[in-house]
């Protein structure tokens, strides 16, 4: 590639995108609260919170020296990762906490980012983390759902005008901010019917002689105040153009 042509990728990977319309972030917001409200389109989209959760724990387990050994992905949405080391202390500990907060502080990031403008910049890391994270897939469900979720993602980055890569981006980010409380409902609901004995809550509560209710309650209390940060740098188009 020439110098040209390496000066335009940087241009365009870094560079910084329009302010969106205000309504564009009204209608993005409205757009993933009804997916995520909505029994159909949660059950399809539910399985980009899936490659988020297990996202997280792999990549934890990673920063505290634990060995990857891979993740699986099913078609029912739910999704195991497994690594070797220490069955017990810190690190096993940070590593079954990351997965329900994951899709949250994932959105907070990409919130942060948007702020900034930097959309094609969020899109391209994206492409990037699903590309590691392919590497480790153990199962063919999972290949497919990480294949074709990186190829739409990089459609958009590469091919779509700017304001159709704001509406999708702005709409992923609202999308995994929300999409990551719901889960811990849920968590908590299965829970409660005895139907999770071994969640992510109860593995915690075996390792730290805390109750599963604290870990539940902790996974919420991380997700919502993320929606609230994210919610809070997602708004500044709409308050900037309210304001003018």
């Amino acid at each position: 590639m020439s110098i040209d042509g390496l000066t335009e990728l940087w241009d365009r990977l870094f560079g910084v995108q329009p302010d969106p319309p205000p309504l564009l972030v009204l209608f993005t917001a409205a757009l993933a609260l009804l997916v995520v409200a909505a029994r159909v389109p949660w059950r399809i989209a539910r399985n980009a919170i899936t490659i988020a959760h297990e996202g997280g724990h792999a990549l934890v387990a990673l920063l505290t020296g634990r060995k990857l050994r891979g993740i699986r992905l099913h078609s029912d949405t739910s999704g195991l990762t497994l690594s070797a080391g220490r069955p017990t202390g810190p690190g096993m500990v940070f590593t079954l906490l990351a997965g329900y907060i994951a899709p949250s502080l994932i959105g907070l990031a990409g919130a942060w980012l948007l702020s900034g403008n930097r959309i094609t910049l969020l899109l391209w890391i994206a492409v990037a983390l699903l590309l590691a994270m392919l590497v480790m897939i153990r199962n063919f469900f999972g290949i497919v759902s990480i294949v074709v979720t990186t190829a739409i993602v990089f459609g958009v980055s590469w091919f779509a005008p700017p304001e159709v890569q704001a509406a999708f981006a702005y709409t992923g980010v609202w999308f995994l901010l929300l999409g990551g409380v719901r889960p811990v409902g849920e968590l908590q609901t299965l829970r409660w019917r005895g139907q999770q004995p071994e969640s992510d809550a109860d593995q915690l509560a075996r390792l730290t002689r805390v109750p599963g209710l604290f870990w539940v309650g902790l996974f919420g209390l991380i997700t919502v105040a993320a929606l609230g940060a994210g919610a809070g740098l997602l708004a500044v188009p709409l308050v900037d153009g309210l304001t003018r």
